[in-house]
């Protein structure tokens, strides 16, 4: 893998025949540079004694949740922590109903509602149980909260049915985990925005917004993360800095303005992530404004548009906007995609009472012509790298397809 952290992967070993296969599942990870670490369910023990899977990781397996030498030290947290996915392979049918359910009553589904790592389950199943109206109402409800599926394949099952239900084999799930998304920006050079900006009505004062900057920052380190070359402009936050290739620092949306442009010709993905203010005052005041009059008209001028100018670049980067709006949510940002010829548009609803500015979770659904993504409420973190995989995944498509 292209980062210099191994990404952690905890595999999660649930109660059915396909256990076997997820033997040779821990080692194909570790082949694409993944380490990975192993969580059985009581019922997964049947299938495969926990020192089959301690011998191809390496590590320890933890199989109870009870465990009093593991949790002395809260064992279940610093491995809900520690993990960057957790993969369930094979994930059963009653597994899925109780992760769907939110019901934590093992070691495995605890750590499941315990972890901000990206949740990604392989089922295995008869293929009447698959096909169950509760199956897949479980299966849309954990969609619908970020889970990614993969599989089932069809095929001859072990009961000796046919049809869908089959675990896909290890070297697929280690294929669709490992990345599509790393292997597609590998290299890619993205500059990115990401922040407020500060527009100065005098010595002391500004114009600002509420803006953070914690989403594009977590959207920097993902894809930075994925092997893409970042470049960071960003306007005042209290954040620390993500590990990206260059960050620069600017205050006004004029200085973001020069040091996108400046930079844009070169890039391969252009993401608009900042609140860059629309307008700026005409004339600031060089001495602080005294209040001695009763009201204060400050003219104001408009900013220079950067997402615009840079997805009218010939030729130019495949370009990413955001939209930030507390009404008509959709209908804006289709509007801003089409008007200003962007490739993707990430759009969330601010100034109610989840997600937006200043908070740690959020939600997006994501636009380009002709398709469209829910991005589920989940925190910031989770929620770039979910974008991050999407962004790759459109970037990919659009060069097979000029290609």
């Amino acid at each position: 893998m292209s980062h210099q952290q191994a990404e952690r992967v905890l595999l999660g070993v649930g109660g059915g025949i396909a256990a076997y296969k997820s033997v040779d599942l821990v080692r194909r990870l570790k082949e694409r540079g993944f380490e990975v670490r192993v969580v059985m369910t009581q019922a997964a023990t049947g299938f495969v004694a926990p020192l089959t899977f301690q011998a191809v990781s390496g590590h320890p397996v933890r199989t109870s949740l009870l465990d009093p030498a593991a949790e002395a030290g809260m064992g279940h947290i610093e491995l809900a922590r520690w993990a960057d996915r957790l993969l369930i392979a094979p994930a059963t049918a009653d597994l899925m109903a109780r992760l769907a359910a939110g019901i934590a009553d093992d070691l495995l589904t605890t750590l499941a509602l315990a972890t901000e790592a990206e949740l990604v389950l392989a089922p295995a199943m008869n293929q009447v149980m698959w096909r169950h109206a509760a199956t897949q109402a479980n299966l849309e409800r954990l969609r619908l909260r970020g889970a990614r599926i993969l599989g089932p394949g069809e095929g001859e099952q072990a009961c000796g049915d046919l049809g869908p239900g089959r675990m896909l084999e290890p070297v697929e799930i280690a294929a669709a985990l490992g990345g599509r998304a790393e292997a597609l920006l590998d290299g890619v050079r993205i500059l990115m925005t990401a922040g407020p900006t500060r527009e100065p009505v005098d010595p002391v004062r500004f114009l600002g917004n509420r803006s953070s900057g914690r989403m594009g920052y977590a959207l920097a380190e993902a894809l930075a993360t994925l092997g893409a070359k970042v470049a960071l402009v960003t306007g005042p936050t209290a954040l620390p800095s993500p590990p990206v290739a260059e960050l620069v620092r600017v205050e006004s949306a004029l200085e973001m303005h020069a040091a996108v442009m400046g930079r844009a010709p070169q890039c391969d993905i252009f993401i608009g992530a900042a609140a860059v203010a629309d307008y700026r005052p005409v004339d600031p005041a060089v001495r602080k404004i005294k209040k001695d009059a009763g009201e204060l008209t400050i003219q104001l001028v408009r900013n220079p548009d950067i997402l615009a100018e840079v997805a009218a670049l010939r030729p130019g980067p495949f370009t990413v906007g955001f939209a930030a709006e507390t009404d008509r949510v959709i209908d804006y940002a289709r509007g801003k995609l089409e008007k200003k010829g962007l490739d993707l548009i990430a759009a969330n609803q601010v100034g109610g009472e989840r997600g937006g500015f200043e908070r740690e979770d959020n939600a997006l659904t994501v636009l380009w012509d002709g398709g469209a993504r829910e991005l589920p409420m989940m925190s910031k973190t989770r929620l770039a790298r979910e974008l991050a995989a999407l962004i790759a995944e459109r970037y990919g498509d659009r060069h097979a397809a000029s290609a």
